[in-house]
Order: C-alpha cells, then sequence, then structure tokens
C-alpha cells in the first residue's frame, strides 16, 4: 500500500510514522505534507491507497483538501485532536476517525479494518453524509450511511420510517417501501436517531415520530404508523413517549 500523512504539525506526523512501522510488510511507500496546497499536489500525484488527513491544518481544514482532489480512490481516515467536533457527523457518515493523541489499540483496530477490506470504500457518498451533518441543522437535509451486504446505502434520515431489531441486525424500513438488512445492533442506531424525530417505542422498534399517525391506549399502548404498521409501546416507554408526543404539538 502506498500512505499519505496531511498534518500540519511534525510530531503529529512522527507519532503516525511510529505507529505505521508495525505494518511496514503491507506498505510499499510513505508519503507527509503538512499543509493544504503541498498536499493537493502530492495527493493527485501520489494516488495513495490510504489518507490520514488532519482536520485542522493552520487556518485551512482538511475538507479544503478534498474539494479539490482530483484522485479520490482511497480509503479516508480523519484526525483530530477536539473529541467532540464532527463525531456524531463521522459516525453517520460510517467514516473512520481517530482522535488526538492517538492510541495504539484504536490505530491498530482501525489498520486491521482497513487491510481487510477489498476495496475501496464508496468516499463521495460518505462526503455527502459528513458535510450535511456538518452543514446543515434541519433533519430533513441530514443523511445517514447504512453498511449492507453489497455496499452502502445513503438514506436522508426523514426517509426512514422505523427500524427493527433482529438479535445483532436491524432492519430499517423506508418510505418508498425499501427494507435494508443491516449488520448492526438496533442500539447503534438510537444513539445515532435520537429525539425528538426519532423513539425507541419497545426493545425491538425505533420510529420515527413524523410517521406515527395513532396513538392507541392500552397497559403500554400501541402506535400506527403511515405504512399502517402496528407496534406495541412497552410499559416503562409509555410515560416518555406520551411527554414527547406533547412537546411536538406545540
Amino acid at each position: 500500500m502506498n500512505i499519505a500523512i496531511v498534518d500540519d504539525e511534525q510530531h503529529c506526523i512522527d507519532a503516525l510514522l511510529e505507529l505505521l512501522n508495525h505494518y511496514s510488510e503491507h506498505i510499499a511507500s510513505i508519503k507527509t505534507y503538512g499543509n493544504v496546497e503541498a498536499a493537493v499536489k502530492g495527493i493527485n500525484s501520489f494516488k495513495p491507497d490510504i489518507l490520514f488527513l488532519d482536520i485542522q491544518l493552520q487556518d485551512q481544514t482538511g475538507f479544503d483538501v478534498l474539494k479539490q482532489l482530483r484522485f479520490k480512490d482511497f480509503n479516508l481516515v480523519f484526525c483530530t485532536a477536539f473529541e467532540q467536533y464532527a463525531i456524531t457527523a463521522f459516525k453517520f457518515s460510517a467514516m473512520d476517525y481517530l482522535l488526538k493523541p492517538i492510541a495504539g489499540e484504536e490505530f491498530n483496530e482501525t489498520m486491521e479494518k482497513l487491510l481487510a477490506k477489498s476495496e475501496k470504500d464508496a468516499l463521495n457518498g460518505k462526503m455527502q453524509v459528513l458535510m450535511s451533518h456538518l452543514e446543515s441543522s434541519g433533519q430533513q437535509h441530514k443523511k445517514i450511511c447504512i453498511p449492507t451486504i453489497d455496499g452502502y446505502v445513503f438514506l436522508k434520515m426523514q426517509e426512514i420510517i422505523r427500524c427493527q431489531a433482529d438479535v445483532n441486525y436491524t432492519y430499517i424500513f423506508t418510505a418508498d417501501q425499501q427494507k435494508f438488512v443491516v449488520s448492526k445492533t438496533l442500539k447503534h442506531f438510537e444513539d445515532l436517531l435520537k429525539p425528538p424525530h426519532f423513539f425507541r417505542v419497545h426493545n425491538s422498534h425505533l420510529v420515527n415520530m413524523d410517521y406515527i399517525q395513532k396513538y392507541t391506549k392500552g397497559k403500554g399502548g400501541f402506535v400506527t404508523l403511515s405504512d399502517q404498521t402496528v407496534l406495541e409501546v412497552s410499559t416503562r416507554r409509555k410515560d416518555e413517549f406520551l411527554r414527547l408526543c406533547k412537546l411536538l404539538e406545540k
């Protein structure tokens, strides 16, 4: 593999180089760049298989690098010193990232995952999802990257009607009557798709509140969605669900 590192701090580059020493048998060449201009010129020529990209580059960003690149056929790993900066957006886009100072264990997990990939990920689609979260505050413009058996599906959050648990898998149902099977738990999506737009009404069901047509009273009660699916509301989640309903009415 050819690897490129873009960072404006030499000690950060040195730290990555030291970590990469353990993977020397897999690496043909490594190039490093300290600013946007050098990175754009170098990456277009070098054509790396993996790019480690710092987010903050003096008065510019790693996104300025990506916007100017002609060559984008690589696996991308963002590096950031700011734990809160864009972390949620990275998770929505299924983009790889490392927090500075980079821990050896986390770096090794990332490298093992990259080495196991047989082909480059859908970078352009992931970047669109990432930017939809960084640039927009409204749910209608935000997307989520769904890893499937065949690759990746990029969905607008507002198109998701519900998510249903099946042990370590999740079924995702959309407004256009599509169904996707994802090898992630429902808890993964609950952490991303949060109230007030989404709510986990039951251990097995996470629903988009915008698609609820009716609530029927009962011990926990039931919700009827726009696709006529009827789901039970668990007793212990009932009060929180009804509070959220009243909040959305305001």
